[in-house]
């Protein structure tokens, strides 16, 4: 179901139904439904359709978008929320879902690029969090672990990253806040 909301595939059906539509017009000689079937139909038509070759579904949300509203909602929240709707939301001209920011982590291979399976929301010590369960063969596990003090860094300011992996080619990557007890020793160093 959620493919055919795609708007690439409302533009294509749209498309498909004024360009019928205008065709059995100016077959019955009604040339008022049929200029505007074909002239605004067929670009439609196209236009959904190359927007359909270059489509990445969005990633599957295992929580419900209620469940942790209030927690989302708070300020220290922020960029985890926007990542959140970013990989929830249909993409056109990219190869996976957070591209650039893996790009940037050196954490990318261009002929099996990680693959963003899932989202999940969670709560720790009172904070907001996500879990990214990624498919990844390219990329091998000890890359990510060289990377795990710096994956929480960019994703947002006070973030800390965990890194489970799953099967051979699968991994968790959990963004959670830090804790009081790190927070004060790390503003402490600073």
């Amino acid at each position: 179901m959620q493919a055919l909301t795609s708007p690439g595939s409302l533009l294509t059906i749209l498309g498909a139904v004024l360009t019928v539509v205008g065709s059995i017009a100016y077959a019955t000689d009604s040339p008022n439904i049929s200029l505007a079937g074909v002239f605004y139909g067929i670009p439609l038509l196209l236009g959904g359709l190359a927007l359909k070759s270059s489509e990445l579904a969005p990633a599957a949300r295992l929580s419900q978008p209620d469940a942790f509203r209030s927690l989302r909602e708070q300020p220290a929240s922020e960029p985890l929320s926007a990542l959140l709707k970013d990989v929830t939301r249909w993409r056109y001209g990219q190869k996976a879902h957070l591209e650039s920011s893996l790009q940037a982590l050196k954490l990318w291979d261009d002929e099996q690029p990680p693959e963003l399976l899932s989202v999940g929301e969670l709560e720790s010590h009172g904070g907001y969090g996500l879990v990214l369960r990624f498919r990844c063969p390219g990329v091998p596990f000890e890359r990510w672990q060289a990377k795990q003090e710096r994956l929480g860094r960019f994703f947002g300011p006070g973030l800390v990253a965990e890194l489970d992996q799953h099967a051979a080619a699968e991994l968790d990557l959990t963004l959670l806040p830090m804790s009081p007890a790190i927070a004060s020793l790390e503003s402490d160093q600073a």
